[in-house]
């Protein structure tokens, strides 16, 4: 007659295994320091950019200090230098791009992801995603030999006609301006603003629909007062995407915008932005002053859109804790 069985000790795990489960194994150890230096390197190369801007426009910044912001004036022959309309006229495309294509991205994007039937769901969102694949230079050129002909031949006289008593819809029409600048523009930063806005809304629980529903809403209701706003963060994220490739696009606004140093008041009249004027002379430019000052205008646009990018992560910040604080006191 045999007893009970004697219970056995656990057989102890190798050391490799306990050394990898506590992330201390050669391997990890390796593996954790690639990362951090992979992480590392973004900021550093951040820091070398400014560092380096800061240095080239070293000559022009004792020059001019902080007048450079407020001159409109820039003749490189006499080595004077302002930046003034430059920044007039980044501000001032990327603003009227986003009023345009705010409003018109995030109907699409509700209506891709609440209304629209399965079947054209799908192939409408592909090809939304297939136009920020497309290069600058293309709707540059879509823009010169297509959009600025319907524009000056239809679009601007009926501008003129309907609201010519406003400042900004009076004057002459140039064909390449402003207001064709912003139009492009608006053309490039919607797929943007409509791809990661679906996303958003596509991430928003079943359960937030259903609740809504549930309690009488309709289905613009539901969008209105509980899809929208659970996703608020997210599409804020999004338009500060579409400003940021607005403020830094180059290409398709030196194509279009019509290059001249001047601020006016009406929208047809050409401008000119910081990044384009980089881009058209930067290689012609043959005095120490005039580069100096082209780079100053790159550390302005750097400085720019390190601020808008900063204030809409403060933002982003502050909505999403007080969507935190108002599910806590629910």
């Amino acid at each position: 007659m045999t007893g009970p069985a004697k219970p056995t000790a656990p057989t102890p795990a190798p050391a490799s295994t306990d050394s990898a489960l506590a992330g201390t194994s050669r391997g990890d150890q390796l593996f954790k320091w690639l990362l951090t230096l992979a992480a590392l390197i973004v900021p550093a190369l951040l820091v070398a950019l400014f560092l380096e801007l800061a240095r080239g426009s070293g000559l022009a910044v004792s020059k001019f200090g902080f007048s450079f912001l407020t001159n409109s004036t820039w003749d490189p022959v006499a080595g004077e230098f302002g930046a003034f309309p430059l920044i007039f006229g980044t501000l001032l495309t990327s603003f009227i791009a986003l009023l345009l294509a705010v409003p018109l991205s995030l109907g699409v994007a509700i209506y891709l992801t609440e209304f629209a039937p399965q079947a054209i769901r799908k192939p409408v969102a592909t090809v939304i995603e297939l136009l920020a694949a497309i290069p600058s230079v293309v709707y540059g050129l879509w823009g010169v030999f297509v959009l600025i002909p319907v524009l000056k031949a239809s679009v601007f006289p009926a501008l003129r006609g309907m609201f010519g008593f406003l400042p900004i819809f009076k004057g002459a029409i140039y064909g390449p301006s402003v207001l064709a600048a912003s139009l492009i523009l608006t053309i490039m930063i919607m797929p943007f603003i409509m791809s990661v806005s679906r996303s958003v809304l596509l991430a928003v629980p079943n359960s937030q629909r259903e609740a809504a529903l549930a309690l009488g809403a309709t289905r613009w209701e539901a969008v209105r007062t509980a899809i929208v706003p659970y996703a608020r963060s997210g599409i804020i994220g999004a338009i500060i995407l579409g400003l940021g490739r607005a403020l830094g696009e180059t290409m398709a606004v030196t194509m279009l915008i019509g290059n001249r140093h001047d601020i006016s008041a009406s929208l047809f009249a050409p401008g000119y932005s910081m990044a384009a004027v980089i881009a058209n002379e930067f290689s012609e430019a043959a005095t120490e002053m005039h580069i100096s000052s082209l780079t100053y205008v790159a550390l302005l646009l750097f400085l720019v859109t390190v601020l808008v990018n900063a204030a809409a992560r403060l933002l982003i910040w502050r909505v999403a804790r007080g969507a935190a604080i108002g599910s806590k006191a629910l």
